[in-house]
C-alpha cells in the first residue's frame, strides 16, 4: 500500500525561486543537541565573536553577525541547504501554496554568477523578456557578485506594483542590459490541460502544490469524460520546466499511473530518513500510452515522477536530460522562529538509480538544451553523484531522436512545439501498433 505522508512540508525541489518556491525536499525535526566534542571546537567562534563585539569600529547587532555567520556554515555544505531567518521561514511555508509576491523567475548560482535558470510562464519576468541563462550582475543598485541566492531573492522580491531593476548580461549583449520589471502577485496555476487531436490528453504540471494531485485527478476525469467512450486513447504528461515541489504530491501523480509497486525510496545517515513509498490502485488510470516530456528545467519531484514511469515502463519519456537532483532536504526549526534546512538523504527510483548529477536520460532524446542553461552537476558543491544501487531497469527499444527543434512556427505565429509534436506522433504510432497487434491475434 502506498506510504503516504500529509504533512504538506515535504518537499522535493531543486534550487531556489523567485516568486515560486524554494525547490528542497522537506520534512520538520527538532534540532538535535551538539555532540560533547563539537563544544571545545566552538571556542574559537566565541573567541572571534567577542573580539568583533569589543572591538569592532561600530556597534553591532550581535543577532545580525550570528545569523550571518551560521549563513555561511550551511552555505558551505552543499547548494540546497541554508539558514532562514524567521521571515524568510515563514515566506517559504507560504509560497508552497502556489500564491505569492514576486518576479516570476528560477534562479541559481553558476560559476559564481547569480543565472537565471527559467522565466515562470505568464509572470512579468516571463513578459519582461528575460531567457534562461542570463546572467543577473545588478539588483537595483546592488551588485550580485558577492550576494548569496537568499539575499538576492530578498532584492527581487517586495510589495506588488513595485518597479525593481536587474541588469542581465546574454550572450550578444555588448554591455549589461538593464530590465525594469513591476512586482505582482504571481499565482502559478499547478495543472493545465487540454484535448489534442484523436483522443489524447495534454496534462501540463508547473509545480507541485499542495493540490497538485487533487488537480490531476479531476483534470484526467475531465479529459476522459470529452473523449469517444470514455476513455483517453493517449496522454502527454508535460513536466517541462517544472522545478519540483511536494514530495507526497509527486508520490500521489505516479500513483494515478502505478497500480502496484515501489515509486520512490530515500536513503539518508539519520534514522528516520530511509522511506519507501508504494503505489496501490486507489486512482490507478487505464493502461493507455503515456509520453512524459522533460528538460534541463524538471527537477527532484518531476524527475521522481519521470524514473517511476521510465521504470515501470509505463510511459516513454522524451525530451532531453532533465536537471539531476536526486537529494531530499530537511527543515529543523529553531527557537527563536528560524529554520535550517539542511540536505539529509537522497532519493533513489524504483530500479535504484540515483539521479544525482546525472538526471533521468529519457528513452527519445529531442531537442537540445539551451545554451548556458544549469544543472545540478554545475551548481558548486553539489553531491557527487554514484553509481545505482541496483542494476538499471531495462529501457524500452526506442531509436534515439537528436533533432534540434525546427525554426517553424505554429498556429498564430508563436513557435512550434516540435517535442509535443514528435510525442503525438509517437502515441499514434503505439495505438497503431497495438491496434494491429489485435487483428492478427
Amino acid at each position: 500500500m502506498m506510504r503516504k505522508i500529509f504533512d504538506p512540508r515535504l518537499l522535493a525541489g531543486a534550487l531556489a525561486i523567485i516568486a515560486v518556491f524554494s525547490f528542497s525536499s522537506w520534512g520538520v525535526q527538532k534540532a538535535s543537541s551538539v555532540p560533547d566534542g563539537t563544544y571545545e571546537s566552538l571556542k574559537l567562534y566565541t573567541d572571534v565573536l567577542g573580539i568583533v563585539q569589543e572591538s569592532y569600529a561600530e556597534d553591532i547587532d550581535s543577532k545580525d553577525v550570528i545569523y550571518n555567520s551560521i549563513k555561511g556554515m550551511v552555505k558551505g555544505l552543499d547548494p540546497h541547504s541554508s539558514f532562514m531567518t524567521p521571515e524568510e521561514y515563514k515566506e517559504m511555508q507560504v509560497d508552497t501554496r502556489g500564491s505569492f509576491g514576486g518576479l516570476g523567475i528560477e534562479i541559481g548560482m553558476r560559476d559564481d554568477v547569480l543565472t537565471v535558470v527559467a522565466p515562470i510562464e505568464d509572470t512579468p519576468a516571463f513578459r519582461a523578456g528575460l531567457l534562461a541563462g542570463d546572467k543577473i550582475v545588478k539588483i537595483g543598485d546592488k551588485h550580485t557578485k558577492d550576494l548569496s541566492l537568499q539575499d538576492a531573492i530578498g532584492l527581487m522580491r517586495g510589495p506588488k506594483g513595485t518597479p525593481v531593476t536587474i541588469h542581465v548580461i546574454r550572450e550578444g549583449f555588448d554591455a549589461p542590459k538593464p530590465f525594469t520589471i513591476v512586482r505582482a502577485i504571481i499565482k502559478v496555476k499547478s495543472v493545465k490541460y487540454r484535448m489534442l487531436d484523436e483522443g489524447f490528453g495534454y496534462v501540463k504540471l508547473n509545480q507541485f502544490q499542495e493540490r497538485t494531485s487533487e488537480d490531476l485527478d479531476k483534470a484526467l476525469r475531465d479529459l476522459a469524460a470529452k473523449s469517444d467512450g470514455g476513455r483517453l486513447t493517449g496522454l502527454v504528461l508535460d513536466l517541462r520546466n517544472n522545478p519540483g515541489g511536494l514530495l507526497q504530491e509527486a508520490v500521489a501523480v505516479s500513483n494515478e499511473f502505478l497500480d502496484s509497486g515501489l515509486i520512490v525510496y530515500t536513503k539518508g545517515r539519520a534514522p528516520g530518513q530511509n522511506m519507501t513509498f508504494n503505489a496501490d490502485k486507489s486512482r490507478s488510470r487505464p493502461d493507455f500510452p503515456m509520453i512524459v516530456l522533460v528538460n534541463n528545467g524538471s527537477a527532484s519531484a518531476s524527475e521522481i515522477v519521470a524514473g517511476a514511469l521510465q521504470d515501470h515502463k509505463r510511459a516513454v519519456i522524451m525530451g532531453v536530460p532533465t536537471f539531476g537532483k536526486g537529494s531530499v532536504q530537511t527543515i529543523i526549526p529553531l527557537s527563536d522562529g528560524s529554520a535550517v534546512r539542511l540536505t539529509t538523504s537522497k532519493y533513489y527510483t524504483p530500479s535504484g538509480r540515483s539521479i544525482q548529477a546525472k538526471g533521468i536520460e529519457p528513452d527519445v532524446v529531442v531537442g537540445e538544451a539551451p545554451k548556458g542553461h544549469i544543472k545540478e552537476a554545475d551548481l558548486e558543491g553539489h553531491l557527487a553523484p554514484e553509481g545505482p544501487a541496483v542494476e538499471e531497469a531495462e529501457k524500452p527499444e526506442i531509436e534515439q531522436i537528436k533533432a534540434a527543434p525546427a525554426e517553424q512556427s505554429g498556429p498564430g505565429g508563436e513557435p512550434e512545439d516540435i517535442q509535443l509534436k514528435e510525442a503525438i506522433e509517437h502515441l499514434k504510432k503505439q495505438v497503431q501498433k497495438k491496434a494491429t497487434a489485435l487483428k492478427a491475434s
